[in-house]
């Protein structure tokens, strides 16, 4: 999908932006939070993370090595030791295990079909989590900061957030980017499988379609891709805009 910024194209708001700032949003799948998300990183010089990657990564690694995902302690020691290499770079992410690089793999239907038994992994939320708070205070420590998506970024990753978001939509709009972004004709079983299913499994684990307190919720069901950028670009000027630095 083309976003509507790019490398070359900053945000005409970005200098706002003065100090570090982070950005959480969560939301279910086809609420638009990763697409939204990396397009906001790109415009405002943030980094970017998404979250839910991490997750299809050890499980790629896992069902190459042979792992049984049922077997929450394996799979929790897999995640405790596996090399997992993830780009915060919004314009070129990226993942690889072991310097193997799984960028594409990652989003085959025999990961998004099982990466729930990894997500709902007590343990392994908890390592996973660890490696993430770890990106997200280094792209501070760099300079401007980092724009993290997922489930339970705003409560439980970076509740400290300057700026947390609840993306959602309605079960039809879902489904249907979805369907748009698989680039078929209709929504079919293993579409609404990958969409309400996951998210049923990782609703045991995770709330992600209430907003927690001091939480902004967007309902996105109404509105197209740039509303959508629109709606969470104001909230994060609002929330940590300050005076335009004079090189903007």
């Amino acid at each position: 999908m083309r976003l509507p910024y790019s490398e070359t194209r900053r945000h005409p708001r970005l200098g706002e932006l003065t100090t570090p700032v982070t950005v959480a949003v969560d939301g279910p799948s086809g609420s638009g939070k990763s697409t939204v998300s990396r397009t906001v990183a790109l415009g405002f010089d943030l980094a970017y993370l998404d979250t839910g990657a991490m997750f299809r990564a050890l499980t790629w690694a896992a069902l190459e090595q042979g792992t049984d995902l049922t077997d929450v302690d394996a799979v929790a020691h897999l995640a405790r030791t596996v090399e997992i290499d993830q780009s915060t770079d919004p314009a070129r992410p990226g993942l690889a295990v072991a310097g193997t690089d799984i960028t594409r793999a990652i989003r085959e239907s025999r990961i998004s079909s099982q990466v729930s038994a990894v997500a709902t992994n007590l343990d392994v939320r908890g390592e996973l989590a660890r490696r993430q708070r770890e990106l997200i205070a280094d792209a501070r420590r760099r300079g401007r900061g980092m724009v993290a998506e997922g489930r339970d970024i705003t409560t439980v990753i970076a509740p400290d957030a300057e700026v947390r978001i609840l993306l959602t939509a309605d079960e039809e709009a879902r489904l249907r980017r979805r369907q748009r972004q698989s680039g078929g004709s209709q929504v079919t079983d293993a579409t609404r499988d990958e969409v309400l299913r996951r998210d049923r499994d990782d609703s045991t684990v995770s709330n992600f379609t209430t907003a927690a307190d001091g939480v902004t919720h967007i309902d996105t069901s109404a509105l197209d891709l740039q509303g959508s950028i629109d709606a969470v670009v104001s909230v994060l000027l609002e929330r940590a805009g300050g005076s335009p630095r004079g090189d903007a």
